[in-house]
């Protein structure tokens, strides 16, 4: 062999070797980064003292868990909070046929065991929620029913057992029971046989490493082992309720497939509008230590990297971090990301990501679409007559969790909207999904809050977003705001909301109103109500619409001071001489208050920034769009009602007068819709349980602006439509509810559709048969039509269609339909490229609009001398008449 021969070959069993330890190295690292995700120990013992406890765990509820030297506690060991559970996110039981294995140190508290309630127990739940979402199955606990799991663990009498959770049945007990040491170690080992899986669970001393009982339960169907793993804290029945204390939770096992992005927290949300060059960004945090870091960090993309540009403080009430960022560049979509270092006691403390994008002003869109919410419900009402979500003893995991809404999420998805409305209710204080709890007021809304920023905050990182807070939000069932004044002391429930003001302290009320609006525009008069609480109500512009953003709860009167003869409860006159449509109306009671129609006042006027429609966002419509039987007293009679058969009418209905709705009070009702009309605005808003397009009428039917209330995204308490009389002007081939109204307080309307309860034929039938669902918004520059539309929450919009009615479609002008007296002379507007035309009698405004025409000829309402100001707003380019007078015709 030559000498090249040989080199030659050297270098090809060199690249063979080569080649052969770099796959024997990628296989190793591979099984080292397999067994890295299979594997997990919980990290408690480096963590500080928070109520939170961690990015990979999910725990129920929220005010029941904490860390403290680093160990994990359950905070309630009441016999009326059981099965308290803490679950893995990050980790699942897959469908794999493979082994697993679990264990956990763990103590009661207080000590001695013996002392307490024998049923008390400890240990894992697994296989939970094998269908669901992860987020949905998190939510396991308390209630046994379908989907809820295996409970395996001991109790304190020293009996080792596996129960059922789903029948709440024991299947295996120990027969001999042991005591129980200080600190225990439980372990338990899933191992397929055949086609089933053995358990083991086993017992031992932690300190000592004794073991000292197990217990194996044979032919588990490997269905039974898949979905989440948690860890419980049961206190058992009766006075003397155990606490359970945790460490050193480890799994693995090739059966658990990890999950990276199945985190909660510490950042769990964001929201952002941007409006006017100016960025506002909301962080949600979960609840810090007083040891954490109180810093958020804001980086932008330049494309190759990210660099910071902003830090920003997290509030110690809200757990939120607030950016505002002015000179924006809103020309091109900007990647952004949120970053939160997670301290650890050991000093690896870990960096953490929350990724969003800035998108431009779509300025250049000819259609701007905004898909509008309310409602959010996140578990059904299982148990009829019972007002409790999950924590009612029962509850059917496999199929009554609602959150985190991916159906109704995929469908918005297909819409691409420019903007999300949330118009209240995205959280409920009782049964979504548990019961109010009033001696942790801050950390069971945050539970609850968390819910909606879980659910969402893929839609909400990218997509602007406005969500107010309604009546539910601050944990009432009504709210008549009062400017901001505190209930009466010692009242409770209908008696305390029916007085007026705000039965929760203001700086909760605060909390509440940071975490959903801090990320909205600058209010227009930041000065506080009563009580110190703040005010939100601003401007947003957006692709050219000016948004309205107004509270029509925290200014309203209570109409119980001032209607005494109604005999007001909850909203309702009691007394059967008392007539809504003649007697209801209160000239001086306020709906949205004078500083707020100063604000609506300056709004009408505001054109600049390319603005070429106007809308106005609020938490509810200002008609009353609903029916109830002839001899109820309020609206609960219709909540417990059967739900109507496709095409059936419901007879015997009396029109609605709750003075819940903004059709109460009328004159301040009518206050607002005449500054309103006078842009040409449009109304969005929710709250009322049913879908509805109507237009309003002041004087008389279409002289104001149209509006649309939205379905719930789920509902308990549904509302119906049934007038007991045809609609005046009723078109031929229309529904009968359809036509030309007056609500129960007198209010002109016209009804063009509505989304009454149905039995829908889709399941679940608890779900679908309320009518939920979504409103879409679509605004069309070129031609400035407008297109209302109310979708079935199971409806694909690719292929199925809106709800019976919609779309609604009509033009920008129609919201402004009085009878016209007489017109202005013609003027030309060559000059200008779409000016905006004022027209104005005694120096008050009576309408503005962007005009597209080259000429264009003012119309008015009513005798007297006008001035007309054409200009482009944002410029020096005016032009004025004045002495202007009316003629008959064009």
């Amino acid at each position: 062999m030559s000498n090249k021969q040989e080199a030659t070959m050297n270098r090809r069993h060199l690249s063979l070797l080569l080649l052969t330890l770099t796959l024997v190295f990628c296989f190793l690292f591979s099984c080292k980064n397999l067994i890295h995700k299979t594997q997990f120990q919980s990290y408690w013992k480096n963590s500080p003292d928070r109520v939170w406890v961690g990015p990979d765990f999910w725990a129920n509820r929220l005010q029941d868990w904490k860390i403290e030297n680093g160990t994990l506690i359950c905070q309630t060991g009441s016999p009326r909070f059981p099965m308290r559970a803490v679950h893995l996110l990050s980790r699942r039981l897959s469908d794999k046929i493979a082994d697993f294995e679990m264990s956990v140190v763990t103590g009661t508290i207080p000590m001695p065991a013996d002392s307490l309630n024998p049923d008390a127990a400890t240990g894992f739940l697994i296989g939970a929620g094998a269908n669901l979402d992860y987020r949905a199955a998190a939510l396991i606990h308390h209630s046994h029913g379908p989907g809820g799991g295996l409970f395996a663990g001991i109790d304190v009498s020293g009996h080792l057992f596996i129960r059922d959770f789903e029948k709440d049945s024991l299947i295996q007990v120990t027969n001999e029971s042991i005591s129980l040491p200080e600190q225990l170690r439980i372990r338990l080992a899933a191992i397929k046989s055949n086609v089933h899986f053995q358990i083991k669970i086993e017992i031992f001393d932690a300190k000592s490493q004794q073991r000292m009982s197990e217990l194996v339960i044979k032919n588990i169907p490997p269905e039974r082992l898949i979905g989440n793993v948690a860890l419980i804290s049961h206190p058992g029945t009766g006075k003397n309720g155990a606490r359970f204390w945790f460490r050193d939770w480890k799994i693995s096992g090739e059966k658990f497939q990890f999950y990276k992005t199945h985190l909660a927290g510490p950042i769990i949300s964001s929201q952002y509008t941007l409006s006017k060059k100016v960025l506002k960004i909301t962080a949600q945090l979960m609840p810090l230590g007083t040891a954490d870091h109180r810093e958020v960090v804001l980086q932008i993309s330049d494309g190759e990297k990210f660099r910071s540009i902003d830090t920003a403080f997290v509030d110690p009430k809200s757990y939120t971090a607030c950016f505002r960022e002015d000179n924006w560049i809103d020309s091109a979509d900007t990647p952004i990301r949120l970053v939160y270092q997670l301290k650890s006691l050991n000093n690896k403390n870990t960096q953490y990501f929350w990724d969003g994008i800035i998108r431009h002003d779509p300025i250049e869109k000819d259609s701007i679409i905004i898909a509008a919410f309310t409602g959010n419900h996140n578990v059904v009402r299982p148990i009829k007559g019972k007002w409790a979500g999950i924590d009612g003893g029962y509850f059917p995991w496999d199929w009554g969790v609602w959150f985190p809404h991916n159906d109704l999420k995929s469908r918005i998805i297909k819409h691409n909207p420019d903007l999300l409305f949330f118009s209240g209710d995205q959280v409920y204080e009782s049964a979504s999904p548990t019961r109010v709890d009033l001696s942790h007021p801050y950390l069971d809304y945050l539970y609850k809050w968390y819910l909606w920023c879980w659910a969402f905050r893929e839609l909400t990182a990218e997509i602007p977003t406005v969500a107010i807070p309604d009546d539910h939000d601050v944990y009432h069932g009504n709210i008549w705001g009062a400017g901001g004044k505190a209930t009466p002391a010692g009242r409770y429930g209908a008696a305390a909301q029916d007085a007026g003001g705000y039965k929760m302290p203001p700086d909760w009320v605060n909390m509440v109103q940071r975490t959903q609006t801090s990320n909205l525009p600058d209010p227009f008069d930041t000065t506080p109500v009563k009580q110190g609480i703040s005010v939100y109500y601003c401007d947003l512009n957006w692709g050219g619409v000016s948004f309205a953003i107004v509270e029509d709860r925290k200014f309203k009167s209570a109409p119980k001071p001032l209607l005494p003869k109604a005999k007001v409860l909850n909203g309702w006159a009691q007394n059967p001489d008392f007539d809504p449509r003649s007697e209801a109306d209160v000239p001086t009671a306020s709906l949205l208050g004078k500083r707020q129609l100063l604000f609506l006042e300056h709004w009408a006027q505001d054109w600049g920034h390319q603005t070429w429609m106007k809308v106005v966002l609020s938490q509810t419509i200002f008609s009353n769009v609903a029916t109830i039987p002839q001899d109820a007293k309020n609206g609960s009679a219709v909540a417990r009602a059967p739900i109507p058969e496709p095409g059936e009418y419901i007879e015997n209905q009396k029109l609605a007068a709750d003075m819940d709705s903004d059709g109460w009070p009328p004159s301040g009702r009518n206050r607002a819709l005449q500054i309103m009309r006078k842009c040409f605005a449009i109304h969005i808003a929710g709250d009322q349980h049913l879908g509805s397009t109507i237009q309003y009428g002041i004087d008389d039917w279409h002289d104001a602006g149209f509006a649309l209330c939205v379905p719930s995204i789920a509902n308990f308490w549904p509302r119906r439509w049934f007038p007991p009389f045809t609609g005046k002007n009723h078109l031929p081939g229309t529904p009968k509810y359809t036509g030309d109204f007056e609500d129960g307080f007198g209010n002109k309307m016209t009804v063009y559709a509505v989304s009454n309860p149905v039995k829908s034929g889709k399941e679940p039938a608890l779900l679908h048969d309320l009518a939920p669902g979504y409103g879409i918004v679509k605004l069309v520059k070129h031609n400035r039509e407008i297109i209302f539309e109310n979708w079935p929450r199971w409806a694909n919009p690719l292929k199925d269609k809106p709800y019976p009615g919609w779309p609604v479609h009509f033009h920008q002008t129609d919201n402004y339909r009085a009878k016209i007296f007489g017109y202005l002379p013609e003027v030309s507007l060559k000059e200008m490229k779409n000016p905006v035309v004022k027209v104005f009698k005694d120096d008050k405004l009576v309408y503005a609009l962007r005009i597209q025409a080259e000429r264009f000829q003012p119309f008015v309402f009513e005798p007297g001398s006008y001035r007309v100001q054409i200009c482009q707003p944002n410029s020096d380019i005016y032009k004025y008449f004045s002495g202007l007078h009316p003629e008959s015709k064009k």
